[in-house]
């Protein structure tokens, strides 16, 4: 979609009451047994799992691949009826792309996290190099990095003319921009580079890196499923969502579940609409369907990643 300064005019946030209608949100009545279960097995479908440390090893990436591949214990998956049941994705850095892809043998989409994450602040033309490196090696799903400066000064054209390089860049990949909201200032920012970064061509919006002081939370998601539907609207066209870092709980993975329901619908309830960029998340996942299986609760390291 060509850049239209209009659009950015036109966006407006009403924060009092973005903040309000968040608040209410985990105070809604929890789901109850068989259809917790549901719910937390859906979300478990739609994980990236993620590890973006300066000590992984092709080891540590191969054994989360395998944890990707076999999320849940195979007992507690064949009590639920989904003995098949995967994550959606597993997320790396690009050095890391080609012991994923081998791990995976293709069975699950390879993201790489690229474009100088995550500060973005590296040489253009080598955050563009990044992206190909890592479509060359077998990702199939790039996350890329905006410059945040561009927000905060207010010029949209050029954070629309990098996306839509760096979408170009991505060929037959999917692109999610990660807008690091924490840093953007205000709620009206996150609106007006949700709007750029889908004009430009991303197939999702992605919150955070997870490195910043402020992650994911639900006013900013509430602003960005809201930008996405004013964006379907406009264009006809569905993107997809991801908030990453601080979604740490099956509790928490609930609510967002919930939001998205309420705000864009039962199409983005599938992989191919909305991540959880998360690591941690799936341990507490896995601890809540073991409780609504046997009763009990195991002790957390036992779902370890590391």
């Amino acid at each position: 979609m060509p850049f239209d300064p209009s659009v950015i005019a036109g966006c407006r946030v009403n924060t009092p009451a973005t903040l309000r209608r968040a608040a209410t949100l985990p105070a809604q009545r929890s789901l109850k047994k068989d259809w917790q279960a549901a719910w937390l097995a859906r979300a478990i479908s739609m994980i990236d799992l993620t590890t973006l440390s300066g000590d992984d090893t092709p080891g540590r990436v191969r054994r989360l691949c395998a944890k990707a591949l076999s999320p849940v214990r195979a007992d507690l998956l064949d009590a639920i009826g989904l003995p098949h049941l995967t994550t959606g994705a597993v997320c790396v850095y690009h050095e890391m792309v080609p012991v994923a892809v081998e791990a995976l043998e293709g069975r699950l989409p390879v993201a790489a996290v690229s474009t100088g994450f995550p500060a973005g602040l590296s040489p253009f033309d080598l955050r563009l190099a990044e992206i190909e490196r890592s479509v060359a090696a077998g990702a199939t799903e790039i996350d890329i990095v905006i410059s945040r400066r561009h927000v905060l000064t207010g010029n949209w054209a050029a954070l629309y003319d990098e996306t839509a390089q760096m979408r170009a860049a991505c060929g037959a990949a999917h692109m999610k921009a990660i807008l690091a909201t924490g840093e953007l200032g205000t709620l009206k920012n996150v609106m007006a580079a949700s709007m750029v970064c889908m004009m430009a061509g991303s197939d999702f919006i992605k919150t955070s890196t997870g490195k910043e002081a402020v992650n994911a939370t639900l006013p900013v998601s509430l602003v960005m499923m809201r930008a996405i539907r004013a964006y379907e609207a406009a264009s006809g066209y569905k993107v997809g969502y991801k908030p990453a870092g601080g979604v740490s709980k099956a509790k928490d993975a609930l609510v967002y579940l919930a939001l998205l329901k309420e705000e864009l619908g039962d199409r983005w309830l599938r992989p191919d609409l909305f991540r959880f960029g998360a690591s941690s998340l799936l341990g507490d996942i896995e601890r809540q369907l073991e409780h609504h299986v046997t009763g009990r609760y195991s002790v957390g390291h036992r779902h370890a990643l590391g």
